[in-house]
């Protein structure tokens, strides 16, 4: 390709910041950015802003490239045959090339009531309007649903503020965990006075402006219910007429490309290559990022992207500012009976949220510098088994380009 090339990156997360960052190695290319906030949002501390201990945002100027345009708007649709964006406050954007980073946010709860009495935090704006909720109930008995990552550290962090919580968990606190380190997690979570509360009867049904009803009928006291179980993503890939997964993931190949454009390359929570995405997660979204960069450049200069190579180490959750536990994990994401702990994995879990924001700065100074340690080189062989498996195509075979 010659002369310059537009890429538009919708979504300035940690996958689009990312991808921004690193499409400036070439001076003949523009990125524009298009993202809903004018700054950038430290998601994983989002519980810390719930608990009031912490601020979860940044100025785009210490991670963002200063040749990067930042449009503050949100984009409505996606036209793939004009190459170009609608936004929401009027006008377009054309692009050579899109990077798709939406993100996720909270799921529809599908529970009586929860819209209207429970409180999401899955996004700046819902953590933010939950604040006062809390400031102006303090004695109030706090409910959190859903027992990931997100419920468990913010149910850690409202009781060390001196709050009673009840953890409704569903089948289990922490799911992803391994049965050994959630006996660690829930002893921890006793500790700091959270009631957990797991099994076939910890789900809800129902939620009221005072109350969380429970299967079989128990029904618990509740000033304020903060609701973190599940997450979603826009539907936006959708609306416009790309195929996505049962979640509205956009389904690409393992270059992260996706299966109905060659123009459209996914990132983060947002992408699903081969209809297997990774857990969704910051860990994932730096390199998914900078892969998708990678891919844009190569189809850029003629050459032919790589197949996406990410691995985990594991998850780190924090239980207080006190405390933390590390799941150490296999390369595939599978945790391991191992964990971290005391002042080790609060060290760890500390040292994440402030590299995450030098390892997106440090992309801003010197694009193409980003590389991450954790790989998983056997991921194409498992996808093409699982796909075996089930009689189906590569996602590659299916694109039209």
């Amino acid at each position: 390709m010659t002369g310059n090339t537009e890429v538009v990156v919708i979504g300035g997360g940690y996958a689009g910041v990312m991808a921004a960052n690193r499409l400036t190695r070439r001076d003949d290319v523009t990125v524009t950015l298009i993202n809903p906030r004018p700054t950038f949002v430290h998601r994983i501390r989002l519980h810390q802003l719930v608990g009031g201990t912490q601020g979860a945002v940044v100025d785009y100027r210490e991670v963002l490239a200063e040749s990067v345009r930042l449009v503050v708007d949100t984009v409505t649709h996606i036209d793939v045959a004009g190459r170009g964006v609608t936004l929401a406050a009027g006008g377009t954007a054309g692009y050579d090339y899109l990077v798709y980073a939406v993100g996720s946010g909270s799921a529809d709860p599908r529970v009586p009531g929860a819209a209207a009495f429970a409180h999401p935090i899955a996004t700046l704006e819902e953590a933010q309007r939950l604040r006062p909720v809390l400031d102006a109930a303090p004695t109030a008995a706090v409910t959190v649903v859903g027992a990931g990552m997100l419920g468990i550290e913010a149910a850690a962090e409202l009781a060390e503020a001196g709050r009673g919580v009840t953890l409704v968990c569903g089948e289990a606190l922490g799911p992803y965990l391994h049965p050994r380190v959630r006996r660690s997690v829930a002893r921890r979570l006793t500790g700091l006075g959270v009631t957990v509360l797991q099994g076939a009867g910890a789900r809800v049904t129902a939620v009221t402006p005072d109350a969380v009803r429970l299967r079989g009928g128990d029904e618990l006291p509740s000033g304020v219910t903060v609701w973190t179980a599940g997450f979603g993503v826009p539907d936006l890939a959708a609306r416009s007429g790309l195929r996505t997964d049962a979640l509205g993931r956009l389904l690409t190949d393992e270059t992260l490309t996706s299966v109905d454009d060659v123009r459209v390359v996914a990132a983060g929570d947002s992408a699903a290559p081969s209809d297997l995405p990774l857990r969704m997660s910051c860990q994932a979204a730096g390199p998914l990022g900078a892969h998708a960069a990678d891919t844009v450049l190569s189809r850029i200069a003629d050459e032919q992207p790589s197949f996406i190579d990410v691995g985990f180490f594991g998850l780190c959750v924090s239980l207080g500012r006190r405390a933390a536990t590390v799941q150490l994990a296999s390369k595939d994401d599978t945790a391991k009976r191992f964990s971290l702990g005391g002042r080790l994995a609060v060290k760890i879990k500390e040292d994440s949220y402030k590299g995450l924001i030098k390892h997106l700065a440090d992309e801003a100074r010197e694009p193409g510098s980003y590389t991450w340690k954790f790989k998983d080189g056997k991921r194409r062989q498992r996808v093409r088994a699982e796909r075996a498996e089930r009689g189906e195509g590569s996602a590659t075979t299916r694109r039209t380009a």
